[in-house]
């Protein structure tokens, strides 16, 4: 990992950003939600044009509402686009079952289980 890591707060959400090889990975803690959604956006599609591979790590986030999941999936869609793998590991059962019950566990399934290793 980087020795000068990057802490971003937004209300409620702490996003703290390290680089190793290839990934850059994303510890998200508190709540991903309408009030802090574009604080995520804004620094992942920050971290786009010059990342491989984006890892968001949910091992600290307590819950997600919609615009939160809009915010994954618009970022998914967008690292896509700029040719980068993005990932989501580590995430509770609620936000396992909120992504069952929109269809889009299949999408970040690969890499749900905790304590897969960071791709």
């Amino acid at each position: 990992m980087s020795p000068d890591p990057s802490v971003i707060s937004a209300p409620k959400l702490k996003l703290h950003t390290t680089t190793r090889d290839d990934s850059t990975v994303i510890q998200c803690a508190g709540g991903l939600t309408a009030e802090n959604a574009d604080a995520l956006k804004n620094h992942v599609k920050s971290l786009l044009p010059h990342a491989k591979q984006i890892v968001l790590d949910l091992r600290e986030l307590t819950r997600m509402d919609s615009a939160g999941l809009g915010a994954v999936v618009g970022l998914y869609i967008s690292a896509r686009k700029a040719n980068c793998r993005f990932w989501m590991i580590n995430y509770n059962t609620s936000i396992k079952d909120l992504l069952g019950l929109t269809h889009l566990l299949s999408v970040f399934e690969a890499c749900a289980q905790s304590g897969t290793r960071i791709p």
